[in-house]
Formats: C-alpha cells, structure tokens, sequence
C-alpha cells in the first residue's frame, strides 16, 4: 500500500545527529530510535534527544508490528544505570524518556534495573523530568512497586491497540492487564502521572477505538498519544489503512481532550 502524500516529510537538518550518535557509543547505550527503526529519529536526533532502551537491545516477546530484535537476551548491563544518567547530563535533557525490551527471562520483569536507572538520573541531573515507557512485567505488582517507589514523573504503557487484534498483534500480551498496571500505578501514588499510547490502522475500528478510550479514562491515565502505525517491513503486520489527519483531528478534540491538559505544564 503506498503512502499517502500527507505522511511524506521533508528533509530535515543533521545537526545535533552526530553528537547523540557520539554520546550513544560513548557510553554503550541503545534507543528505541534506532533498534525500532523509528521513522521519527532523524528528526529526535537531530534536536540532540533520543529514547533510551534499556536491558539490551533484544526482546523477549513477538510482537508483529515491532522490529526489535528477538530471541534470548543478553546478561543485563550492570553499568548501565550509571551510564544513562550521564547520558542524561551530557544531552542537557531536561525531559527524558526511558523504556526497554521484555524481558521475561528475569524475575522482576527489570523492574528492580529501571529504578536504579531512575535514581541515577536523579542524582545526576536532578532536575530533570524522567518517563519511563515499561513493560507489562506480567502483572507482577511487586515489580511494579519496584518503579513506583523510585517516583519518576511519568509512567508509561502502551496498550498499542484494540483487544480484538492482541491475539494477532500483540500474541504474548493481555489487554486488560495493560490496562489494569496503568489504574495500579494511580493506587500506588496518585502523583504520578499515567501515559498509554495506541496505534491506528492496524485493521481497527473507530468505535473500538473510543472504547480503548474509555478504559483508559476508568483508570484514570492522564495522558494518551495517537499514532499512525507504519509497517518496519513486508515481514512485519500489514498496514491496513493510513487514517488522514483530519480523523486524528477529530479524536483529539472531541474524545481525547481529557488526556493532554494536566502535562501541559510538566511537558512546556
């Protein structure tokens, strides 16, 4: 299926894409940038930001629409969390984002791994507002608590699309247990604020959409990104249909409102 006109972009600047490149090796770091193959991170890298993905570069889990690498991962970085956090300072970020492959080989999911990267960041640059993009750890509360406890300002899960298409997009994953982290984290500390994203043109429908909408709003998540999802390669799940702006326009102002206006001061 080609690509609409409207998802074409202009060629942008490279400056600043060195320097993230450079910090990146310095420091033996990965991105969700580059191992996702995000379409988006010229321009991320261009602006000296990035995604840090942490727990290695390989997935435990299937997902089709992702092109992570997958299989058994390698033993965890134990300088990893240090390594971040100058990263962190070196970038000059004042907002950073940290998410990770699964990693269901390991007890805590890596629970215990993102908070020592969160405690990093915070001695290191302790102004910084830190999200972090986790896994579901299988429901485990306790490794939940895990991130919880070391209070970044965001946490974030994505239940990436609706519950008819898990068993084809997201094999190993559960809908509602997706749902549910994002309500626990509310009950473990109603400061924090909750983020989730999904994906269009997986084959959905609209109503199921607004429906994935309002469980997101039972459990109280602050914060919800819409994208258009765009198929890594032919091997991975097909695009089914580019949604024109115009229909993300419409979920924005009339169903989603909800969920931009308490980070608008935490994000400006």
């Amino acid at each position: 299926m080609p690509k609409p006109e409207w998802l074409r972009i202009k060629a942008r600047s490279t400056i600043g894409h060195g320097i993230v490149e450079d910090i990146l090796e310095k420091f033996h770091l990965n991105t969700v940038c580059d191992e996702a193959a995000c379409p988006n991170r010229g321009e991320c890298f261009a602006k000296k930001t990035a995604t840090f993905m942490i727990l290695g570069n390989v997935c435990t889990r299937g997902c089709t629409y992702c092109n992570v690498s997958k299989g058994k991962p390698l033993p965890v970085d134990d300088n990893e969390p240090v390594n971040v956090a100058h990263a962190v300072a070196a970038l000059g970020l004042k907002h950073t984002v940290i998410t990770s492959v699964t990693r269901d080989d390991l007890p805590d999911g890596g629970a215990g791994h993102f908070s020592k990267v969160i405690s990093e960041i915070k001695k290191e640059t302790p102004d910084t507002a830190i999200e972090v993009l986790i896994p579901d750890f299988k429901g485990d509360t306790e490794s939940l608590k895990k991130v919880t406890d070391a209070k970044p300002d965001i946490i974030n899960h994505n239940v990436e699309t609706v519950p008819r298409l898990y068993s084809e997009v997201r094999p190993q994953a559960n809908y509602l247990r997706s749902v549910e982290l994002l309500g626990k984290v509310k009950e473990m500390n109603g400061n924090i604020f909750t983020k989730s994203g999904i994906m269009l043109g997986l084959g959905e429908t609209t109503d199921e959409v607004l429906e994935a909408f309002k469980d997101l709003r039972k459990v109280n998540c602050d914060f919800l990104t819409i994208g258009q999802y765009l198929a890594p390669s032919s091997d991975h799940h097909p695009v089914v249909e580019y949604v024109h702006p115009d229909q993300f326009k419409v979920l924005g102002e009339k169903h989603v409102k909800w969920a931009f206006y308490m980070l608008h001061p935490l994000l400006s």
